[in-house]
């Protein structure tokens, strides 16, 4: 089929070699987005003022915002032999995102996501069917290890199948590559899994999930982060929407603003991949920790002031710009 030969095309021109990489291991899915005055509740219906299909998912999101940020990037993933698996192929393509590792189900369709996105505030809400990519297996994981064992930073989350993420989090820890856990959506983990982990990266909601208790103010930020590394993490970043981001070890804590920006908000959906693509690109150039997270916002901050997901990711030229101030 088409979508084959796109891959197989495509994978001849990746030579496997040693260099400073990133590995995301994550879904892919088809954002079905829709625009509106305000985000329906229950039984409610609304009249939408603008629709796009785009590209979507947490772990391919982050790939190609890793790529675009000027790194090296892996991603590991399943899609479906269908349209939308075409327009997967087509985008890392263009990202420049090495998807050798990215397989072709026969047996399922490509996911998709419907997000409903609140015109006036930017506020989102998604519901995510992975498709091909929830039936990813340890398989695939070891399919893939020579592009982990090259890497400098394995970045992962929770939406694929939870015991191919912990696998392959368990793999990655082995093999000595610095581990990043984004645990969206949250979702139990094993308290044996918390020292695999590096760098734990959750938003104000997914941290309340793991600390039984809100997390709003950077007080509660702070008495999460405390939380969190008892249970093994070695360093949290949590993230907090337009209040900045709060980093923690157990040698420092500090809050990182959010980054200024020229030209306002309009969508903050994939905001939270945009950050975590760029803390692992920064990482993976041994920045420090508050570069890091200075890197982070600031490609966070610029996906907002796009419409869409990976389409909205930004280049390193205008991450580095918005760093300068300009």
């Amino acid at each position: 089929t088409d979508i084959h030969a796109m891959h197989l095309k495509r994978n001849k021109l990746f030579e496997p070699r040693i260099t400073m990489a990133i590995t995301v291991l994550g879904i892919y899915v088809a954002d079905l987005v829709f625009f509106g005055q305000k985000i329906p509740q229950a039984g409610e219906t609304v009249l939408g003022n603008n629709f796009v299909v785009g590209p979507g998912g947490k772990g391919s999101n982050q790939a190609v915002a890793a790529s675009k940020a000027g790194v090296k990037t892996h991603f590991i993933s399943k899609i479906g032999d269908d349209q939308f698996g075409r327009m997967a192929i087509e985008m890392y393509d263009e990202a420049k995102v090495d998807y050798s590792n990215v397989s072709i189900s026969e047996d399922y369709s490509t996911g998709a996501a419907a997000i409903m996105v609140d015109e006036v505030t930017g506020a989102n809400a998604i519901n995510v069917y992975p498709g091909a990519s929830g039936a990813m297996t340890k398989k695939d994981i070891d399919d893939a290890e020579p592009a982990i064992r090259n890497s400098k930073i394995f970045l992962t989350q929770l939406e694929a199948p939870k015991e191919t993420v912990m696998y392959a989090l368990k793999k990655a820890s082995d093999l000595g590559v610095t581990t990043i856990l984004n645990p969206a959506p949250a979702a139990c983990i094993e308290k044996s899994v918390f020292p695999l982990v590096d760098y734990f990266t959750p938003n104000e909601i997914e941290a309340s999930f793991y600390v039984n208790h809100q997390v709003e103010t950077h007080d509660d930020a702070r008495r999460a982060a405390e939380s969190l590394l008892d249970m093994g993490v070695k360093n949290v970043v949590i993230t907090l929407g337009e209040r900045g981001a709060f980093f923690a070890s157990a040698h420092e804590a500090f809050f990182c603003p959010v980054a200024t920006l020229k030209t306002p908000v309009i969508d903050t959906t994939g905001a939270g991949d945009a950050f975590n693509a760029g803390l692992a690109v920064a990482l993976t150039e041994n920045m420090s920790v508050q570069e890091a997270m200075a890197f982070a916002s600031a490609t966070a901050g610029l996906s907002t002031t796009k419409i869409g997901t990976a389409k909205a990711m930004p280049s390193r030229e205008q991450i580095e710009a918005s760093l300068r101030g300009e």
